[in-house]
């Protein structure tokens, strides 16, 4: 059993938590969402990578054997000089899934919604550079989504009015598929569904993340039963928020059903 620590900006990072529980259930966890400092969409690349280190460090010193950087702003501004202050520990970053989306859409057009910063990004610039050139790319940053999200707004009209806003010349401009490039949108893919239905196939990368957790860290699969409940019975998550932890133990439950996982979970509250 190994501990794995997650951290983002706020409640995006429990996408890749719950795919995490979901598929390599034997680990603990330890989520860390710097909710006092979200969205991290617009900060500068300088505090971006001093932030970035500093939650890491704190992961670290909690034992971590991994760590998922699941914010694709730091990940683009920090993973580079993350990795190489932390040598011994597995840094797993995320990106937007604009691979997967140019090998599936049929239109050859794919809407990406990410943040500002992301976008921005050398590293995402370069990631576009490798795709095929027939494939158009039309990006949109989804200013304003993080903080609503935060707010537990996921179906808000002020969350619907900036959905139709961002998504609409999207579609207008003929694309079949959607990349939602921050681990936070997905907690709108409902919404986006109620307003779209199936015009759009939507690409989330918490299962290519997952993936990548069990390649450092193997996932213990015992045959024995009684080992199977031994495990169960030792497996912890800790829910750690720079803000408010009882409010991110609230949103987990409600946003990931931990409700239905017969293990210790805690929210704590921390100064960083």
């Amino acid at each position: 059993m190994a501990k794995i620590g997650i951290f983002d900006s706020g409640l995006g990072g429990l996408t890749v938590l719950s795919a995490a529980l979901r598929q390599t259930p034997h680990h603990d966890y330890i989520y860390l969402a710097d909710s006092a400092n979200a969205p991290y969409g617009e900060k500068s690349p300088e505090w971006l990578e001093s932030r970035s280190h500093l939650l890491c460090t704190w992961l670290a010193e909690q034992g971590c054997d991994a760590i998922v950087v699941a914010c694709n702003t730091a990940t683009t501004g920090a993973i580079a000089s993350i990795r190489k202050a932390f040598p011994d520990i597995p840094v797993i970053g995320v990106e937007p899934g604009i691979k997967p989306a140019a090998m599936t859409t049929q239109t050859k057009v794919v809407g990406v919604l990410a943040t500002q910063n992301t976008l921005a990004s050398d590293k995402f610039k370069a990631l576009l550079g490798t795709l095929p050139a027939d494939c158009q790319f039309i990006q949109q940053a989804g200013l304003g989504l993080v903080p609503l999200i935060e707010d537990g707004a996921l179906s808000s009209p002020e969350i619907k009015k900036l959905l139709k806003e961002y998504i609409t010349p999207m579609l207008e401009s003929g694309a079949d598929t959607l990349v939602l490039g921050c681990t936070h949108y997905p907690f709108l893919i409902p919404c986006i569904s109620e307003l779209f239905g199936n015009q759009l196939k939507i690409v989330d990368t918490s299962d290519a993340i997952v993936r990548q957790i069990q390649r450092f860290i193997p996932d213990e699969n015992p045959e024995d039963e009684m080992q199977q409940i031994t495990l169960r019975k030792q497996h912890q998550i800790y829910l750690y928020s720079t803000k408010d932890g009882d409010q991110l133990l609230t949103h987990a439950h409600n946003l990931i059903n931990l409700r239905d996982i017969n293990i210790a979970i805690q929210g704590l509250t921390i100064s960083l």
